[in-house]
């Protein structure tokens, strides 16, 4: 199966603004990118009517995805209804940019950690759900579907593997709600990739690729035929985004731990992730 390949402006910059989204879009679309991923990190920063313009000039799609930075929790009493608002703004900006989905790890802000006892953890499961609940059925009204993605344990307490996010998640599985998921994160929490790609299924609406050190897909440990391979059973038609991120932003490098380059730049983390899929993919498409 051939699909499209995107890539998150991420591994260029944070904030995204205007200016940069144009230039980024055209450097991703010269490396052959056809999808490039968006992050909504504060509302305005951006203009989606000015992005899907200029994507659709460069025949390009969107993807969006949010950021639970400072301020945004959904298990937090003072911050659930502020949560509420940007995942409702982040489906906004979706429906206008064309993207199916919105992508992230939507339960507590990234970076708390915290210990549950059974009982308590039951009791934020059962908040995550109603906090997420009208969320989602403001997303399947818009044709949207919500990504949540399961996070490493450094980054959070609630969802870390795919059969947690499918047990936390069950009622509300479906029109509205999917699961985001990430090879970096699957390769620090997963017994198996393979295995939990297999367990999520058709609930599968996102896959974010990187290399097992947050650098290049490709020369790294992970096993991407068996990845593809586990993709192929469940039927994911999807694009495989790569998410990265750069070191030049003090917030994000802290964020996501980037405490050295990753590739020799920015430009050939992309291109070297763009070359390595597509050719894989050419390869696998071109078995017996």
């Amino acid at each position: 199966m051939q699909r499209q390949l995107g890539v998150n402006t991420w591994v260029w910059t944070s904030p995204l603004d205007d200016a940069s989204l144009e230039r980024i879009a055209r450097e991703a679309r010269g490396i052959g990118y056809e999808l490039l991923e968006l992050p909504v990190e504060s509302p305005g920063d951006w203009s989606p009517v000015l992005a899907a313009e200029r994507l659709d000039a460069l025949g390009m799609g969107a993807r969006v995805v949010g950021a639970m930075g400072q301020g945004r929790d959904l298990l937090d009493d003072a911050l659930r209804s502020g949560t509420q608002h940007y995942l409702r703004h982040c489906v906004d900006v979706a429906a206008v940019v064309g993207s199916p989905t919105v992508a992230g790890p939507f339960t507590a802000r990234t970076g708390r950690v915290w210990r549950m006892s059974p009982a308590e953890r039951a009791t934020a499961i059962a908040a995550l759900r109603e906090a997420l609940r009208p969320v989602a059925g403001y997303a399947a009204e818009r044709g949207v579907t919500l990504a949540i993605e399961p996070l490493n344990r450094y980054e959070t307490s609630l969802v870390n593997t795919v059969e947690q996010a499918l047990d936390v998640l069950e009622p509300l599985l479906g029109a509205g709600v999917g699961l985001a998921l990430d090879a970096y994160h699957l390769n620090i929490e997963e017994r198996s990739p393979g295995a939990a790609i297999r367990a999520a299924g058709s609930h599968t609406a996102v896959v974010q690729v990187c290399g097992n050190d947050r650098g290049p897909a490709g020369p790294d440990h992970t096993d991407w035929p068996a990845f593809l391979d586990a993709l192929d059973d469940i039927g994911y038609a999807g694009p495989l985004t790569l998410e990265s991120f750069t070191g030049d932003n003090d917030t994000i490098a802290t964020a996501a731990s980037i405490w050295r380059p990753l590739a020799e730049s920015q430009h050939e983390l992309a291109r070297i992730t763009f070359d390595f899929l597509t050719d894989l993919q050419q390869r696998r498409s071109s078995r017996p």
